[in-house]
């Protein structure tokens, strides 16, 4: 961000998401990557599986979105996560701040509005087998058919 942005302290612990301002809304991303892989679910329960294919925008690399701001000119149907849909957004990580905060829970210890260090949230991310840096593949790599063959059970929902 080239702008500096006010962020209330302990806004996640003092307002009700309905309350954040959007950029305190985006900070709550801890930048998983997650939302950005591709996934299945079962039309009869419901059930989502993740594969460990990413959005052709995912670095795989870094976990980063390459065009988070104008990420909808290159994928029309990217997903958004908002105060209206966080509830049918069931299938987010149970470390996902914004899940967890919809239910009440704090944000996980690792969270950089917590530790406010970059770098120790990525490597605790890592060590915790949040990220999916290092760990996904570039949807421009894999074929269609191969992508159901891809699915993955290291992300807890």
């Amino acid at each position: 961000m080239s702008q500096s942005v006010t962020l209330r302290p302990q806004f996640w612990e003092r307002f009700s998401l309905e309350q954040l301002t959007q950029a305190e809304w985006e900070a709550l991303c801890d930048g998983c990557g997650a939302c950005c892989l591709i996934k299945f679910k079962d039309d009869d329960t419901d059930e989502v599986e993740y594969s460990d294919v990413a959005c052709r925008l995912l670095d795989c690399a870094t976990g980063a979105c390459q065009h988070y701001p104008t990420r909808r000119d290159y994928v029309p149907d990217c997903i958004s996560l908002t105060i209206d849909n966080i509830g049918e957004m069931y299938w987010l990580p149970a470390s996902c701040a914004y899940k967890r905060l919809y239910y009440g829970q704090p944000l996980p210890s690792w969270h950089l509005l917590l530790t406010q260090d970059a770098a120790l949230t990525q490597a605790m991310m890592r060590q915790k087998n949040i990220s999916v840096a290092g760990r996904c593949q570039s949807e421009t790599e894999v074929s269609e058919l191969e992508q159901e063959q891809r699915v993955i059970h290291w992300i807890r929902q």
